[in-house]
């Protein structure tokens, strides 16, 4: 059997053309969801199991008429097999919620058989001001304490603002960012929890210029949530082949963009994108409504699963 190292599904990929049909290959989960010093067997061929990623119902629980419980009873009575809460619904965000608040979460999410893939902040690390940095680099950490304390293996994270700020570099911002993420990663090591860059047409707004941060850094506990509907430029299919090997989650969405304009997302080029990869782990869908957005995400995650299951 091969074992296959860092975060590799791209030597995965290129080493399973090597190995006989009979012989049931073995590659590594991707290197930033294990530390380097580890090696671990992973089974080749894809796995997946849909989440819901909570901001969905971004209307009903701003407004406080839903619950994250009742967001945990949604994913249950449609069967989805995970529920990603964001920390922006949890009580007193930025803040972390009290214990009790978040072991309640978790327990209903067990009793009902729903997994609580991630969850995710709000940070900006595209300022000049290292006091803001830090600011944000501890609330990440406060973040981490409380998807492990969730049952969490990942935390969304972002990069900042849509432009370096006035008299920096796209390169000295991302500079800043690479040494601030470092932190993060070194913390989520120290309590089992992946951090996810969750590209998003903010300061990073391209597959390549995310790849360069994820490799900068260079941590095992760190690597890409890829989010289909924030690469804008070009071939979106071809960005999102190039974040594959990264991908630690998925944000699947109704639309993707092409050189600037969105366009509905085809789901099954999404799919044999992920069969190519040999990705195992959960992949978040977001359906967004106006009004009651119950029905659209339901149609949206049929077409998920018709589209999944007929590639």
């Amino acid at each position: 059997m091969s074992s296959i190292g860092r975060f590799d599904r791209r030597k995965f990929l290129s080493n399973s053309l090597a190995v006989s049909a009979g012989v049931a290959a073995m590659a590594s989960v991707p290197g930033s969801a294990f530390a380097k010093e580890q090696t671990v067997a992973r089974e080749p061929g894809v796995k997946l199991k849909l989440g819901l990623n909570a901001y969905s119902f971004n209307g009903q629980l701003n407004k406080g008429t839903m619950t994250l419980m009742d967001a945990v009873h949604f994913c249950a009575k449609q069967q989805v097999d995970a529920l990603d809460p964001t920390g922006y619904y949890f009580p007193g965000y930025p803040a972390v919620p009290s214990d009790e608040f978040i072991y309640n979460l978790k327990r209903v999410a067990f009793a009902n058989g729903v997994a609580l893939s991630g969850t995710g902040v709000r940070n900006n690390f595209a300022v000049a001001d290292p006091a803001a940095r830090k600011k944000d680099v501890q609330m990440v950490k406060d973040w981490i304490v409380v998807a492990s304390k969730l049952g969490a293996p990942v935390i969304r994270v972002f990069s900042g603002g849509a432009a370096a700020p006035n008299g920096a570099t796209f390169d000295q911002v991302v500079d800043w960012m690479v040494a601030d993420f470092k932190e993060c990663a070194a913390f989520g090591k120290e309590h089992g929890v992946v951090v996810g860059l969750q590209q998003h047409n903010d300061f990073l707004k391209t597959a390549d210029q995310t790849i360069r941060v994820i490799d900068a850094v260079g941590s095992d506990w760190f690597g890409s949530i890829l989010d289909i509907g924030s690469l804008r430029s070009g071939d979106p299919y071809a960005e999102i082949q190039k974040l594959v090997p990264y991908a630690v989650s998925w944000q699947i969405k109704e639309e993707v963009g092409r050189d600037g304009k969105s366009e509905p997302t085809d789901l099954s080029k999404i799919k044999a994108i992920i069969d190519k990869s040999g990705y195992r782990g959960y992949v978040p869908f977001e359906a967004l409504d106006s009004g009651n957005p119950e029905p659209k995400i339901i149609a949206f995650l049929d077409k998920i699963r018709k589209a999944f299951a007929a590639s």
